[in-house]
């Protein structure tokens, strides 16, 4: 069933899940040689077609050409294998924000045959461990800027061994820069197969133990050879920006794999808030904008103060349902369409979506060519048009966990079940409804209650908490936690602060409560068990 395999190193291969557990694969359509490295088709393969003079990367005050990404991409693989001792493989932890470097980094790991794991700069030494330790990742690459929380893993780690600092900046002055600059461009890329593990996703929401996703070679092609080319239509002129993580697989795909498969440009920001992503594509007259609905709320104000957005032909908007408003307000000013999506990490990118002239407000569109939907009860029976149900899909690309019971739960009969609960109406259009679970979905980020709960617990002031996700106009959705203060304790907005800083510095701090409510008691069942459910039908306190 798997084609041959370049990994030295056996680790992912060994780890996939049991056949019997995987998705039905319907790779019809999708046609790749038995050998490939998809960081070689994303740089030398595109130099070869003619783009080398083409802008790859900009970002951090610099362009670069994919002569030069191809070059650079050689010399940091060189410095890796020979240097380093990188095998083919073995597991390499990138961490680093959205720049230039990260990009090269991930494609020379990926041409000397690594199995790349990118990770967010917000993660702590806590929850970088976890990825460490699942993956068995032995080598770091990491912006010397945000090198303390993974040395810190590495002193305690039995798998850790090396941390190398790159620079994330623009002037090449780090250890992994110059043993790179010693080399020369050329390099032979290790020749791995198409069905080798390229890519460990690891899922944002995951508590406990991470669920790490896991793609192959092939996979980072189908994504840019489904979604982006059917729906995007993309263009060697085309100039990409947006604000998902590269950590994200949405990120990741949006803002290097889309560009460089077609040979157009990415531009890439370390802070990509709304008004920086304006300037942006002000700047650079960017065509394509990948992000959350909230960052277009804000970009859609941001208009009526006299930005100019014009450049867009696509706005992308996934991570959260796009709310019908937002997507007529959008067309009404900008003339040009947004274009609502569905994905997950375990799919990689997109599968259900929109399309150019086939839109449809509170919509999330219809399937890829190449993939099926259909909406399922708990049993796996098909329910009617207009019948809430449980979003099960199938495609080119479908979920393997690394060595995860999990697996399990989100493969039954051949069919992917994301957690998503959605109606198909009359016409084939999806609608979400809700997430089939209790993880909030906040501005595009998936955030597991429990991890906020156990960080807020960790501080003497709370006896107990429950975090649960409430409505809010800006953010769709947000984290609120109602909390029972510890004896001698008094609540007050000073507390709120406290407590709210205590999160960010336990984990990543984008999970924060925006929203803190003290309570003398949280509602429980006879046995004991928080009815978080409760809590979301009363008002806060």
């Amino acid at each position: 069933m798997l084609g041959p395999s370049g990994h030295q190193d056996t680790f992912a291969r060994d780890n996939l899940p049991p056949f019997e557990q995987w998705p039905e694969i319907k790779l019809e359509g999708f046609d790749y040689p038995e050998w490939m490295n998809a960081g070689v088709e994303l740089t030398d393969r595109m130099v070869e077609r003619g783009f080398g003079d083409n802008t790859a990367l900009i970002g951090n005050g610099r362009r670069r050409t994919y002569k030069e990404l191809s070059d650079w991409t050689n010399r940091i693989a060189r410095a890796l294998t020979e240097d380093y001792g990188l095998k083919p493989g073995n597991r390499v932890l990138i961490r680093s924000a959205n720049n230039p470097a990260m990009v090269a980094c991930w494609l020379a790991a990926t041409k000397a045959g690594a199995v790349v794991v990118n990770t967010m700069p917000m993660l702590r030494t806590g929850e970088l461990a976890k990825i460490i330790d699942k993956a068995e990742i032995s080598i770091a690459l990491c912006d010397t800027r945000l090198m303390d929380e993974l040395v810190a893993c590495a002193k305690e780690s039995r798998f850790l061994k090396q941390v190398i600092g790159f620079d994330g900046t623009a002037n090449h002055d780090a250890e992994l820069d110059r043993a790179a600059l010693n080399k020369p461009v050329r390099f032979e890329s290790v020749k791995t197969g198409r069905d080798d593990v390229a890519l460990l996703g690891f899922t944002s929401g995951s508590t406990g133990v991470p669920k790490a996703t896991m793609h192959f070679h092939r996979d980072i092609l189908i994504i840019a050879d489904a979604y982006a080319k059917e729906v995007l239509s993309v263009t060697p002129d085309d100039v990409f920006v947006g604000s998902p993580p590269l950590a994200f697989t949405f990120g990741l795909g949006g803002l290097a794999v889309f560009p460089l498969r077609f040979g157009a440009a990415a531009t890439l920001l370390e802070q990509a808030t709304p008004p920086k992503m304006i300037e942006i594509i002000e700047t650079y007259k960017a065509t394509i904008s990948f992000t959350a609905p909230t960052a277009y709320r804000a970009m859609l104000a941001a208009m009526d103060a006299g930005a100019d957005l014009s450049s867009l032909r696509i706005a992308v908007s996934a991570g959260e349902t796009l709310p019908g408003p937002v997507f007529d307000e959008w067309v009404r000013k900008t003339g040009k369409p947004i274009l609502d999506g569905i994905g997950a990490t375990e799919m990689l990118h997109i599968f259900i979506s929109n399309r150019l002239g086939d839109s449809k407000p509170a919509s999330t569109g219809k399937p890829l060519t190449g993939y099926e939907a259909i909406v399922v009860d708990d049993d796996m029976n098909e329910v009617p048009r207009g019948t809430i149900g449980k979003l099960a899909v199938k495609g080119p690309i479908g979920c393997r966990y690394l060595a995860d019971d999990r697996q399990k739960d989100y493969v039954r009969d051949g069919w992917n079940l994301t957690g998503d609960s959605f109606v198909e109406d009359e016409d084939g259009y999806f609608h979400f409804a809700a997430r089939s679970d209790d993880m909030i979905v906040s501005a595009g980020y998936n955030i597991a209650g429990p991890e906020v709960e156990a960080a807020l617990l960790k501080h003497d002031a709370v006896l107990e908490c429950a975090v649960i996700g409430a409505s809010d106009e800006a953010r769709g959705t947000i984290v609120e936690a109602h909390v029972v203060l510890a004896k001698g304790f008094e609540a007050s907005e000073l507390l709120v602060k406290i407590l709210q800083d205590h999160v960010k510095a336990v984990i990543a701090p984008y999970k924060y409560p925006r929203s803190v409510v003290f309570t003398d008691a949280l509602p429980k069942t006879e046995s004991g068990k928080i009815q978080r459910f409760r809590l979301k039908q009363k008002p806060p306190a």
